[in-house]
């Protein structure tokens, strides 16, 4: 293959997949690492995918998130409510995974301070519970998004990897019972991927909005979420739907 064909094909995979490894593309394309580290900074260079730790990710043009401050001002009663139902569910010695969603936020604001392991891709999550000392707080690192106030790309992947925990708390944009759990950024989709396989058991936090909504990328089927905790406003005819998935669900 001609390295031209060669930067071709690498292009197409990040943009479809969001990111991939140094070491993947090496194995894909039989060439040495320092050769796929060459290709991936001319594509740097042309302003093409941005390059990242081990790797390279896709510049994002369209279906970016919605800036983190506005979305914080949206449905915050039931953000609220769903917050407090969640901790309910988080008991002492359990190893919970928080995402960088503001529905997440709303549950380490009400968190209380009791011996908990939390992992999460959110700066504003690891900040608000630094200070709570029987709480231990591990941050993934990453790239920093703006919009969402996160650490996302292969560094925050690779450290969710050397990790189990017993309880997920994931936010979406959109939850539908024909096309799954789904988000808007696909660099943000990877890391929500990646948190759901190192859990036990996943609660997805879903105000009433995101009921029979679909946004831009997949993160999961509905077989994977074991319980949904949303607001007393979710249609009732949609979280019937729900249930024929044997899915819990907790209205706050």
């Amino acid at each position: 293959m001609l390295p031209a064909e060669r930067h071709k094909a690498i292009l197409q995979l990040i943009n479809t997949k969001g990111s991939m490894r140094v070491k993947e593309l090496s194995q894909l394309f039989d060439v040495t690492e320092e050769t796929v580290r060459r290709d991936l900074d001319n594509l740097e260079g042309d302003g093409k995918i941005r390059r990242s730790h081990g790797g390279a990710v896709r510049i994002e043009e369209d279906h970016s998130e919605i800036p983190y401050l506005q979305r914080e001002s949206e449905h915050i009663s039931e953000k609220e409510a769903i917050a407090l139902e969640a901790v309910r569910h988080i008991a002492p010695g359990d190893r919970i995974v928080l995402d960088a969603s503001t529905t997440a936020w709303h549950v380490a604001l009400v968190l209380p301070n009791i011996p908990l392991t939390v992992l999460t891709n959110s700066l504003r999550v690891s900040m608000e519970l630094a200070s709570r000392d029987k709480l231990e707080v591990i941050s993934t690192g990453g790239i920093v998004r703006a919009s969402s106030l996160s650490y996302v790309g292969p560094l925050a992947e690779e450290t969710l990897n050397q990790f189990h925990v017993n309880k997920a708390f994931l936010s979406c944009k959109g939850f539908h019972t024909e096309y799954g759990v789904s988000e808007s950024n696909a660099l943000q989709a990877l890391v929500k991927r990646k948190m759901m396989d190192i859990s036990d058991k996943l609660y997805l936090l879903a105000d009433h909005s995101k009921m029979q909504v679909r946004d831009f990328t997949s993160v999961a089927s509905l077989d994977e979420v074991d319980a949904l905790i949303t607001d007393a406003g979710a249609n009732p005819g949609h979280l019937e739907s729900i249930r024929k998935f044997n899915i819990e669900i907790i209205q706050a």
